[in-house]
């Protein structure tokens, strides 16, 4: 049709991005956010720690490389994993054009116990989150022997992990998935407190979490403890 400017749609005209997958592995580990990084064997970042990653293979789905990369550098048999986000900055990889979709799951700490045994490149670090508001930003990490330099990326990656992992507490049932399946309302509030960064007035916390109807009592308590034992708790199972 005269006027109408012509449409390529040979794909073979437009250049091609890689793409990857990287995991976003979470846990809380001493009243703290943690992630679970793997160091660098070769460049770009040669040597420093990163989200468990890698390129998607022209003949697989982007779930099917996340659960392949989930196995192979995570070391992780299974895990419930959903998409977070998709970064795709100009120059967030040096090599090269790169797209990464990125993955995420929060976990309790015991499921990260094999993972660490079968590699020595594997570690759980610290979340340090520098920002106080709903704007979010790249967050810090840190180990044993103190900050860590991350690669890429990744640091805002975690960044939005965290902001989105805060956003979503208040709503939903994310944060009951780094507990067992009974727990007492402390260990409740220790997750809530970790994740927001924030001490919760703990009267208020326990109203506003037997207000939402999510959990129930078990009539069980706690063994083990110093003083009187606290009652354990569970999520609904219609929930």
């Amino acid at each position: 049709m005269a006027g109408v400017p012509s449409i390529d749609h040979d794909p073979a005209s437009y250049d091609r991005p890689a793409v990857t997958v990287d995991l976003v592995l979470m846990s809380i580990v001493d009243r703290a956010p943690v992630v679970l990084l793997m160091r660098r064997p070769i460049e770009p970042d040669l040597g420093k720690w990163a989200l468990p990653g890698g390129f998607v293979r022209i003949d697989e789905s982007l779930d099917d490389a996340a659960r392949r990369i989930l196995r192979d550098k995570a070391h992780m048999a299974d895990a419930y994993i959903e998409q977070l986000y998709t970064f795709g900055d100009l120059d967030r990889d040096p090599r090269a054009r790169v797209i990464t979709v990125t993955y995420f799951a929060l976990l309790p700490p015991d499921r990260f116990g094999d993972a660490l045994k079968s590699s020595p490149d594997l570690t759980l670090a610290e979340i340090i989150v520098p920002w106080a508001d709903e704007t979010g930003g790249p967050v810090e990490v840190t180990d044993d022997s103190g900050p860590v330099a991350l690669a890429f990326d990744h640091a805002a990656i975690l960044g939005l992990a965290m902001l989105r992992l805060r956003g979503k507490l208040n709503y939903s049932t994310i944060g009951f998935a780094l507990l067992p399946e009974t727990f007492t309302l402390r260990a409740l509030q220790d997750v809530h407190e970790a994740i927001l960064g924030a001490t919760l007035n703990k009267p208020a916390f326990r109203r506003r979490m037997l207000e939402k109807g999510w959990i129930e009592p078990t009539g069980i308590r706690e063994t083990g403890a110093s003083f009187r034992p606290a009652e354990l708790y569970r999520l609904r199972t219609d929930f």
